[in-house]
């Protein structure tokens, strides 16, 4: 009778022995026969969030950029799951900060007549910033630092519980009911 061995665990064992080997020498060229492995992996979790085939194949360096950094620090069990979690999480970074900063044509604001050059800022957005550094006073020292750092600093829940020291899932929990808060704080200051 023949056993047949289990490749999956094979395969673990080898990317744990190319981990260890990286974390002792930072060769990045066994980080790159690691990351190699895997690479088309990478590139489907990317195309899968961006769509856009380019985009993809600069997240897949920027991503072994990160694991340059990341597999240093961190203990992994089974890297195939750990990275594609750390692909995903870089994914969505990436299109919440996208998000945030929308990209304008030219054509859209330029201004030919030099009448318009010296308009005055639009007071509603200072307006709009003024009352939600009110409100963010108003919130819990842990809802205020929580979303400070998930929202306006852009980490991660795991980036905000190791930077405060709170509970991962309290971190939620702040975030949760920080930003309902703050949206029922706002929408109430802007009515009047």
């Amino acid at each position: 009778m023949k056993f047949i061995k289990n490749t999956s665990k094979i395969n673990e064992q080898d990317d744990l022995s190319l981990i260890a080997a990286y974390q002792k020498s930072g060769d990045l060229g066994l980080l790159g026969v690691l990351y190699n492995k895997y690479m088309h992996l990478v590139f489907g979790v990317c195309f899968n969030y961006f769509k856009d085939e380019e985009q993809s194949k600069d997240a897949v360096m920027q991503i072994f950029e990160e694991l340059v950094v990341k597999l240093k620090v961190h203990q992994v069990q089974n890297f195939k799951s750990w990275l594609h979690v750390l692909s995903r999480n870089h994914c969505l970074m990436a299109l919440r900060k996208s998000a945030k900063n929308p990209t304008v044509a030219m054509e859209d604001n330029f201004v030919e007549n030099g009448d318009f050059v010296h308009l005055d800022i639009d007071n509603t957005k200072e307006t709009q910033l003024t009352i939600m550094e009110k409100c963010m006073e108003t919130l819990t020292e842990e809802q205020r630092r929580s979303v400070d750092l998930f929202y306006l600093q852009e980490k991660c829940y795991k980036e905000v519980a190791d930077i405060t020291g709170y509970d991962m899932l309290k971190v939620k929990s702040y975030i949760q009911n920080g930003k309902r808060n703050l949206k029922i704080c706002i929408e109430k200051n802007s009515e009047l």
